[in-house]
């Protein structure tokens, strides 16, 4: 037991630590400005497909969030998903604990064990709607601005 615990513990860190080498955008553009054309740096930033992120993060959730660069958010479900996966399995034991004494409460216990079985189920559809939905914003302009003013609402960006 706890060594699953410290299994989902190292994923859930490997998925937030971000690579110390990764060059942003404007860097890149920054650089290729000052390098002639054959000597420019390749793109190296990739795009998701949003079934693919879906399908992985439904697999292991975390896994679709950490391929589109949201690695905080792939730590949280696998946190998640690592607390769901111990309390059903403490739940089982004391289930069969609780059979073995003889105990009344063990209808209880039953129910308990599906709750966390239910949660177990849902994290992975919400870990792969959150990807989905993420693969399809990696393109969106960060410099979007929406602005609520009285009366009125306005969405700004600027043009290159």
């Amino acid at each position: 037991m706890r060594k699953a615990v410290r299994c989902c513990a190292v994923l859930g860190l490997l998925l937030a630590v971000r690579s110390l080498h990764r060059v942003t955008a404007q860097q890149r553009d920054t650089i290729s400005a000052r390098a002639p054309s054959h000597l420019a740096a390749p793109d190296t930033s990739k795009h998701v497909k949003p079934v693919g992120a879906l399908l992985r993060s439904m697999l292991v959730p975390g896994w679709g969030q950490a391929v589109t660069g949201r690695h905080v958010t792939g730590a949280a479900f696998v946190i998640w998903e690592g607390v769901a996966v111990m309390m059903t399995v403490r739940a089982v034991q004391e289930k069969h604990y609780m059979e073995q004494s003889g105990s009344a409460n063990v209808g209880s216990k039953a129910q308990q064990i599906q709750d966390w079985a239910v949660l177990w189920g849902f994290n992975h559809l919400f870990a792969g709607a959150e990807a989905f939905v993420s693969a399809h914003l990696m393109d969106f302009p960060k410099e979007l601005k929406v602005r609520v003013a009285p009366g009125r609402i306005g969405v700004s960006f600027p043009l290159p």
